[in-house]
């Protein structure tokens, strides 16, 4: 399974709000930060790690943020990582530009990492 496969099967899964999708692409012990988790979760200065933890922040964005979607404007990949560009949309708000890195061992996410202003 390719780096761009992987990318557009977590855009896809993402957008439909598909958590067990989601969440399958996974290593079991993967990390993932994002700004938006070191404001919404000071205490986890941005970085969870494990399932259950991302569990709990997806599950937590996709309930109040129904209407949230992501539309990819760029893919640059290797072999292990994959560097998404894509626009954050969301009712009511401004677009956001968004990159995100994603690392990719044996075929699982290991981390992923959200970059935005």
């Amino acid at each position: 399974m390719s780096v761009e496969y992987i990318a557009v099967e977590w855009m896809d899964a993402f957008n439909a709000k598909d958590l067990e999708r989601l969440l399958l692409l996974y290593h079991d012990n993967a990390e993932h930060y994002s700004p938006k988790l070191k404001i919404r979760k000071p205490e986890t200065n941005g970085l969870v790690t494990g399932k259950a933890a991302m569990r709990e922040w997806w599950q937590d964005a996709f309930d109040r943020l129904p209407t949230l979607f992501y539309k990819i404007t760029s893919l640059t990949a290797n072999d292990r990582q994959v560097f998404m560009e894509y626009v954050r949309e969301l009712e009511n708000e401004e677009d956001l530009l968004v990159a995100e890195v994603l690392e990719v061992e044996n075929g699982k996410i290991i981390a992923s990492r959200v970059y935005h202003g």
